[in-house]
């Protein structure tokens, strides 16, 4: 029972709740949440924050999933590592440390946020949330100093710049989308299986040539190999309209298996029996000293480590209809994408923690067995076997995610006429439907967002 019970996942353990999330059974979900223990644990308090405030956004409570998002943004920025959190890491597992959220979906808490705050009618709210981005991307950069990381958000950037424009500050929403772009050029117009938006090229020379920025606008001509066309603004305003896509991956648990080497310099690492990795013993997280390490005795290790698993979303594209013109989506920020790239960057680091923690295990294991003329040899052996089954059944991989994210998220910005505008809006996957969304036009940019979470 006990081997079972550690075998389960945080997704197996909690999946009543997503599978109603799937299904669109909003107000099943949120009691169906409110009656798993495991989310309410004090180190799981994060999450709970977390699918709270989405499927209360999903309910258009809009207030309490702000309320909960709030929580979550304070319990993000103030989080610390504990000296009892390394100490449960080290002698049970990662899954009873505190939660402190993925980097991406710390991003995402300011796009759910900013939404929020916008259906309420709250702009001043919204371009506050609209500046913490920066602020986030700032925390990443100084964290991920090295090349190659996911150090900013690009959608995130691009949700920056809609704000602002939203709220009539062209000169930072020309910066917001900059930034953006930036980003794709940096990274050969692609960022995290995101191609660069024709929206957002057309959004950037847009700003700048309201600011008047002409040298800006001839050099991303340039950088972009785009002309910018004025076109003047619809009557009714705008609609910029994020379309969320299928669920965000679930993570499962998959097992390696290492043996302790050491090198001519008297360093130490793991090495699995292919040959694929070298990985440092990690001492600082262990206080493990290099004397009590015998090569003999770390012969053969599984270490439990955490994958994500795709849930392929069941519709693949969507278009909007008004007015005869017909427009398209353009894939804005593949979470799935991220979500995989993500853990892969930090696999090295992670893995050298897992490995070294399982080795104090064994280590004290091989130090509660009974010497060959120990007068307690019977209760030494039987000590030793407790902690070989301790540390067997207690050997998990945190499996915890914030999976009711999207998959994808799509958008495009929809011209509107004065008055009362029916987008009809269809998708098309496994099987195809289409329903209507009703919007006034103001004259206004405005924002919203639509879900299809299977």
């Amino acid at each position: 029972m006990l081997f079972l019970f550690s075998c389960a996942t945080y997704n197996s353990r909690i999946g009543n709740y997503y599978s109603e999330v799937r299904n669109g059974n909003y107000q099943k979900a949120d009691a169906d949440l409110e009656k798993v223990k495991l989310i309410k644990a004090r180190r799981n308090q994060l999450l709970y924050l977390l699918e709270k405030g989405k499927i209360t956004h999903l309910l258009k409570q809009y207030d309490s999933s702000n309320v909960y998002f709030n929580q979550a943004d304070v319990f993000m920025e103030d989080v610390r590592t504990s000296a009892s959190d390394i100490a449960l890491g080290t002698l049970l597992n990662p899954m009873m440390q505190t939660y402190k959220g993925e980097d991406f979906e710390k991003f995402m808490v300011h796009y759910y946020k900013a939404l929020n705050y916008l259906y309420l009618g709250q702009p001043d709210e919204a371009m506050v949330e609209a500046r913490r981005i920066s602020l986030t991307s700032y925390a990443q950069q100084d964290k991920s100093k090295r090349e190659n990381r996911y150090s900013d958000d690009a959608f995130s950037l691009m949700l920056q710049g809609v704000i602002y424009e939203q709220g009539n500050d062209i000169n930072n929403a020309f910066i917001a989308y900059r930034n953006a772009v930036d980003i794709y050029l940096k990274n050969n117009n692609q960022y995290y299986g995101t191609n660069l938006p024709g929206q957002l090229k057309k959004d950037l020379l847009r700003t700048a040539e309201l600011m008047g920025f002409q040298d800006e606008v001839q050099r991303y001509e340039g950088l972009l190999n785009t002309r910018f066309e004025a076109v003047a603004p619809p009557e009714g305003g705008e609609l910029v309209l994020f379309w969320e896509n299928g669920l965000a991956p679930v993570k499962q648990q998959q097992d390696f298996f290492f043996a302790l080497t050491k090198d001519g310099f008297g360093n130490f690492a793991f090495v699995d029996p292919a040959g694929s990795f070298n990985i440092p013993f990690d001492f600082a997280s262990t206080n493990a000293r290099k004397e009590d390490l015998k090569l003999d005795d770390l012969r053969s290790l599984r270490v439990a480590f955490p994958k994500y698993q795709e849930q392929p979303p069941f519709f693949r594209s969507a278009n909007v209809s008004l007015n005869h013109a017909t427009y398209q989506f353009e894939p804005a920020e593949n979470i799935n994408t991220i979500a995989f790239a993500t853990l892969k960057e930090r696999f090295l680091k992670e893995m050298s923690q897992a490995l070294s923690r399982l080795a104090v295990k064994k280590l004290a294991e091989i130090a509660a067995r009974p010497k060959s003329d120990d007068k307690n040899k019977d209760t030494k052996e039987a000590v030793a076997l407790a902690i070989q089954v301790f540390s067997f059944v207690s050997e998990k991989a945190d499996t915890r995610n914030w999976q009711s994210l999207p998959h994808t998220i799509s958008y495009m910005r929809i011209p509107l006429s004065r008055g009362v505008n029916v987008l009809q809006i269809s998708v098309s996957g496994q099987s195809n439907q289409t329903f209507n969304l009703v919007v006034e036009g103001t004259g206004k940019l405005q924002v919203q967002n639509i879900c299809t979470l299977r």
